[in-house]
């Protein structure tokens, strides 16, 4: 029974539970989710003396609830249960899933992500379910084959959250989502992690805490072997998921191979406010088949900024990078952050004015959440300034926290105005028409659909009081916190999970952050 062969991994991409208590499902999601492809990808494949049956599940989209019988005793072979991805406002909703697998005699779970990784879990552990803390391919390995004997520990990774290297032996190239799966989505979209790592100190930002300073890039080839097999499997569309793009050291020979080989893969990217410099990296990026930028610009005081330890960001230069992404066919996607503490109903409407004068194509909007385990969170809870007790809230679109100025229901009105000033009728016509004057080449619909299609969920959402990337269109209403309810308390002896504390670094981790530079693009 302990052979590898006779092991069923479920790898599942947990939902989260809507303000109604429904778990939120979509009949379409907006793109696959990149955690649950990365997964799939590092566990070894059917055949071989390493066979394993892997199935994968995103729950935003899977929903007829046909999967749940993935989570029942199999009694040919035992089961992992992987539910990966998981951030603090999903960590309900995967330990209601967790509950109900070893409930209905599922050998083995374990909980990896965010939450797991930068949150003290230690009051749920110890109760069937195994946590992981550290980087997969650090724990993947040794979490199969325990799970192959039945012997689970209860903790994976605690003693290191990193890799110091991501080389060709550990990561792998992806497996892209079946033609079936990726129907399920708006976009035939894959997500893509060329590098991990962001050197910069925003404190309100998780990434820092998941991935450290250090930005640490996987082999060339293995990316460029991910591109070509998502190209040949039907995906139409790759999302850079790596902060900060342009601070990728092997992002110029990346973008070179890109041309060279003709790949004509549009992309998504997400670059820091420090590309207003770059212009010679800019024109590669589109000659590569960059449709679209993403920018978290998140204010324009500076002062919010720099109490955001967010100093890299400069307002003066913003223009700057709307207008270097008009000039080389690259939509510009702002992210606004509203509600930072000095923030004021006014001064939210001037932050829309200048927004709106700078004309980036695509804008999108978050009310300011403490997120469990960066320094934000931590000084928060320390003040005592976070009210609400239901980690499900913290989830970008909803205050948490005791705001000096704004309250809950002022601020959730001032998210919604903001879509709906920004994507008024004649100011989306605008757009799109400063769109075909852009060169009519491979991006072009990937820029089109992507600026329509934003704007269309967007109006749409704000009329409905939904946040517009809450993760597809089409809500489906299947199954509640409710109908788990009893199981949650069984198991875990809560009705509500307690707010965590954050993890600390272990001593080889604050070495790793602690020899992080500000890294340079080579080649661009």
């Amino acid at each position: 029974m302990d052979s590898p062969a006779n092991l069923r991994v479920v790898v599942l991409k947990p939902s989260k539970y809507a303000a109604d208590g429904y778990v939120e499902r979509f009949r379409r999601g907006f793109m696959p989710n990149a955690t649950v492809a990365y997964l799939r990808s590092l566990t070894p494949a059917a055949g071989g003396p390493a066979a394993r049956a892997v199935h994968a599940v995103d729950e935003y989209v899977h929903n007829d609830l046909s999967y749940l019988s993935l989570l029942r005793r199999d009694p040919g072979r035992r089961t992992l249960l992987a539910l990966v991805g998981v951030q603090s406002h999903q960590l309900h909703r995967a330990l209601d899933l967790a509950a109900y697998a070893l409930d209905h005699g599922v050998e083995g779970c374990v909980v990896g992500g965010p939450h797991p990784m930068t949150c003290d879990t230690s009051m749920l552990q110890g109760r069937g379910v195994s946590f992981a803390l550290a980087e997969a391919e650090r724990v993947w390995p040794e979490i199969l084959r325990d799970a192959s004997a039945g012997e689970l520990r209860p903790v994976y990774g605690g003693e290191r959250r990193w890799q110091q290297e991501l080389g060709a032996d550990s990561v792998p190239v992806l497996e892209p989502p079946s033609r079936r799966d990726l129907s399920r989505y708006v976009v035939r979209m894959l997500g893509v992690y060329p590098a991990r790592g962001c050197p910069f100190t925003c404190n309100f930002c998780s990434v820092i805490k998941i991935a450290g300073r250090q930005v640490r890039s996987e082999p060339l080839a293995v990316t460029l072997a991910t591109l070509r097999a998502a190209k040949a499997a039907g995906v139409r569309y790759i999302m850079f998921t790596s902060d900060n793009f342009n601070k990728v050291p092997e992002v110029g020979a990346l973008l070179e191979a890109m041309i060279e080989e003709r790949l004509e893969l549009p992309f998504f990217a997400q670059c820091d406010a420090q590309i207003y410099r770059q212009e010679e990296l800019v024109a590669r990026m589109a000659r590569a088949g960059c449709f679209q930028m993403f920018v978290g610009v998140e204010s324009f005081r500076r002062a919010a900024l720099a109490e955001a330890h967010k100093l890299q960001n400069q307002p003066r230069h913003y223009a700057r990078i709307v207008e270097l992404c008009r000039a080389h066919g690259i939509s510009s996607h702002f992210s606004n952050i509203l509600g930072f503490p000095g923030d004021t109903a006014a001064g939210i409407d001037e932050h829309l004015r200048a927004l709106q004068a700078l004309r980036p194509d695509v804008a999108s909007f978050y009310i300011l959440t403490p997120i469990p385990g960066t320094e934000q969170y931590d000084d928060f809870l320390a003040q005592g300034l976070i009210f609400e007790r239901n980690l499900d809230r913290f989830d970008g679109a909803t205050l948490n926290w005791r705001h000096p100025q704004l309250s809950a229901a002022e601020l959730e009105r001032e998210l919604f105005r903001c879509y709906r000033e920004y994507y008024s009728a004649p100011a989306v016509a605008a757009r799109l028409a400063r769109l075909t004057r852009m060169p009519l080449d491979f991006r072009a619909a990937g820029r089109f659909s992507s600026v329509l299609g934003y704007a269309v969920q967007s109006r749409l959402a704000a009329r409905r009081r939904t946040h517009p990337m809450a993760g597809g269109v089409g809500r489906v209403r299947r199954d509640r916190a409710a109908d788990y309810a009893a199981l949650r308390r069984a198991r875990f002896g809560c009705d509500l999970a307690p707010l965590p504390r954050s993890l600390s670094l272990s001593a080889v981790d604050e070495a790793l952050n602690r020899r992080a530079k500000l890294p340079i693009a080579r080649g661009a």
